[in-house]
């Protein structure tokens, strides 16, 4: 599955899922062995990652909101999403 946006060892993913098992907006998020899901205002819905990975997954939540949406919608339509900026 292609990723949104890697940074500094994180990989974000978005994708649509069968059944929708989370029933917000969401991304997920891996770094190493774990992972998180966050909604877009940078709440972890379940699953946890390092407490300073957490803070950079949320400052890049926090700059990229509008295209997480835009994304959210295209997948919604069953069209591919454009890839975010990683954070610098």
């Amino acid at each position: 599955m292609p990723a949104l946006s890697t940074f500094f060892g994180i990989i974000v993913y978005m994708y649509k899922e069968s059944g929708g098992k989370h029933s917000v907006p969401h991304i997920h998020v891996e770094y190493g062995d774990e992972d998180a899901v966050y909604d877009f205002d940078g709440n972890i819905i379940e699953g946890d990652i390092p407490k300073a990975k957490q803070k950079l997954v949320e400052a890049w939540i926090e700059i990229h909101k509008e295209e997480l949406k835009a994304n959210w919608i295209l997948l919604g339509r069953g069209e591919q999403f454009f890839k975010i900026d990683p954070l610098k």
